[in-house]
C-alpha cells in the first residue's frame, strides 16, 4: 500500500489504516485572489498523485479543499485587526468587488487544475459560507478553557494550552520569539504565540459572532471545514512546506483540542519550486502562470509531467528547457501508444508494472516510476500490445492523457520509433551531422521527418 513520508513522525508510513478502504484528505486550497502559478500547482498534484494511487488499490477518497476568499491578511503577522484582507486589497486594485475577484480567480484556479487532470475534490467549502462552521469551533474552545476573548471582541487561541506544539515544524514554544515584522507584543494576549481565532474589525466582509463583529483568522478555517467535512478522524493533511508553520501547527492545536484526540493521522508536504534558480515572486519577475506555458506551444500536461520528475518533497528547479524535454516526451509517448495500438492486444507486463507501482508506493517516487516507463518503452522483448497496456494502465495515475492520438497517426514501420528518439537526442546534444544521417535511414525506411518548433513530426511516405 502507499507509504509517504510523515513530516510530524520524521518518517515514510503507510497512509491508510489497516483493513480500512476509505482515504480521508484534507488539502489547503487557495486564497482566491490572484492567478495560481505553477509552483503553487505542485501542491495540488501531489494530493492528486496520492489519490490516484489510493483509488488504484481499491480505496475510496474522500477529499476536502478549502477554498480562502476572506480572512487571510496581506501580513497575517500584524497586530492592527483592521489589516487589509489580500482578496479586498485585489479588489481595489482592479476596481470591482470583492466577491467579484474571489470568483473570478476561484473560477481560474479550476480551469488550471482541470488543464492539469487534477481531480475535483469531494468537498470545495468557501470560507464565506462557512462562517458558522468556524463561530461554532471558537465557542467550543472557549468551552474547553483553550481560547479567550478579549474585551474589544477579538478570540485567541491560547497556545500554552497545547503542550504538544511544535511536533510538526520542530517550533516548540518556549523557543518561539515574537515575530520580527511586529513591533512589540499584543497587549491583548496573555502570552506572545497565541494566535487569533476571531479579529474584531469594522472593516469590510465581516459578520456578527458571540464576542462582536468581526472576521476569522486564517488557521481557523481549515480545522473548521476538515471537522466538518471528513469528521474527526482524517488520514492524510497536505499542503506546501510552507504551511508547515504556523498554520498546520495551530491547525493541528486546534482541531486536537477542540476533539481531545489527534485528528490527523499523517502531514505531507511538498517542496518548493524554484524557476531558473529562483523562487517565484513578482519583484523577480519569474512567476510562471499555466497560460504562460499554453502561450509557449506547450501542452499543459507538460508541466504534469515535469514536476513528476522529481520527488515531491525534493525542493525542483524549473526551467523553459525542462519543460520543451517534458512536451517532447508527452508528445513522443502519444505516438508510441498510438502505434502500439494498432498490435493485437497483450496482458500488462507483469515485471515491469510490479517495478513500477513499487516505485509509486514508495513515497510516491514518481522520478523513478518515470524511469521505468523509459525503459518499457524500448524494451523490444515486450510485445507492443502488452506496452500499450501497461503505459495505459499507469497513465490512470500519471494522468497525461496518452490515448489522445489513438486513431489519428498513420502507424510507423517497424523500427522507425527508435530512428526517431535517437536523432531526437541527436538534435537536443547539437550533433547535426546524426541527425541528417537519421533522417536518411528514417526516408529509406519510408517515413518523412519535419521540424517545427515544438519538435520533429514524422508521417509514413504515399506509396
Amino acid at each position: 500500500m502507499l507509504r509517504l513520508y510523515d513530516t510530524r513522525a520524521r518518517q515514510v508510513e503507510p497512509i491508510v489504516p489497516a483493513g480500512s478502504r476509505v482515504l480521508r484528505m484534507y488539502t489547503c486550497g487557495p486564497t482566491v485572489y490572484r492567478h495560481a502559478h505553477v509552483g503553487n500547482l505542485r501542491s495540488y498534484l501531489l494530493s492528486d498523485l496520492i489519490r490516484r494511487v489510493a483509488e488504484r488499490h481499491g480505496l475510496r477518497a474522500v477529499v476536502c479543499q478549502n477554498i480562502t476568499d476572506v480572512g487571510h491578511l496581506v501580513d497575517d503577522a500584524e497586530i492592527d485587526p483592521t489589516g487589509e484582507d489580500k482578496v479586498l486589497a485585489q479588489a481595489r486594485r482592479e476596481g470591482r468587488s470583492a466577491l467579484e475577484i474571489a470568483r473570478f480567480y476561484e473560477d481560474a484556479f479550476r480551469r488550471d487544475t482541470l488543464a492539469l487532470n487534477i481531480h475535483t475534490p469531494r468537498h470545495t467549502p468557501r470560507a464565506t459560507e462557512t462562517i458558522d462552521l468556524m463561530i461554532e469551533l471558537i465557542a467550543r474552545l472557549i468551552e474547553k478553557g483553550h481560547a479567550y476573548a478579549v474585551p474589544d471582541g477579538s478570540v485567541f487561541f491560547d497556545a500554552t494550552s497545547f503542550p504538544t506544539y511544535g511536533e510538526i515544524s520542530g517550533n516548540r514554544l518556549d523557543q518561539l520569539k515574537p515575530g520580527h515584522r511586529v513591533e512589540g507584543v499584543d497587549s491583548r494576549k496573555r502570552f506572545h504565540a497565541d494566535w487569533a481565532l476571531w479579529k474584531a474589525s469594522g472593516r469590510e466582509m465581516t459578520w456578527d459572532a458571540p464576542w462582536g463583529r468581526g472576521f476569522p483568522g486564517w488557521h481557523v478555517e481549515c480545522s473548521a471545514m476538515s471537522l466538518r467535512f471528513l469528521g474527526d478522524r482524517v488520514d492524510v493533511h497536505t499542503g506546501g512546506i510552507d504551511l508547515r508553520f504556523p498554520h498546520h501547527e495551530d491547525e493541528r492545536a486546534q482541531s486536537n483540542a477542540a476533539t481531545g484526540h489527534e485528528v490527523v493521522g499523517h502531514w505531507v508536504h511538498g517542496e518548493h519550486l524554484l524557476f531558473d534558480g529562483r523562487k517565484m515572486s513578482k519583484s523577480t519577475g519569474n512567476v510562471v502562470l499555466l497560460s504562460d506555458v499554453a502561450e509557449a506551444g506547450l501542452d499543459p500536461l507538460a508541466i504534469r509531467l515535469a514536476l513528476m520528475e522529481h520527488r515531491y518533497r525534493q525542493q525542483m528547479n524549473l526551467t523553459w528547457d525542462t519543460l520543451r524535454a517534458a512536451d517532447r516526451t508527452l508528445r513522443r509517448w502519444r505516438l508510441r501508444v498510438a502505434e502500439w495500438a494498432e498490435s493485437p492486444s497483450r496482458p500488462i507486463d507483469a515485471g515491469h508494472s510490479a517495478r513500477i507501482q513499487q516505485a509509486l508506493d514508495d513515497d510516491l517516487d514518481t522520478p523513478l516510476a518515470l524511469r521505468l516507463l523509459r525503459d518499457l518503452e524500448r524494451d523490444d522483448s515486450v510485445a507492443p500490445g502488452s506496452r500499450f497496456e501497461t503505459f495505459l494502465h499507469f497513465d490512470h495515475i500519471l494522468g497525461l492523457d496518452l490515448s489522445t492520438e489513438i486513431g489519428k497517426v498513420s502507424v510507423l514501420p517497424p523500427g522507425a520509433s527508435e530512428l526517431l528518439e535517437r536523432r531526437e537526442r541527436a538534435r537536443a546534444a547539437g550533433d547535426w551531422a546524426a541527425s541528417d544521417r537519421l533522417r536518411d535511414e528514417l526516408t529509406e525506411l519510408g517515413v518523412r521527418v519535419s521540424d517545427t518548433p515544438e519538435g520533429q513530426t514524422a508521417q509514413p511516405l504515399q506509396p
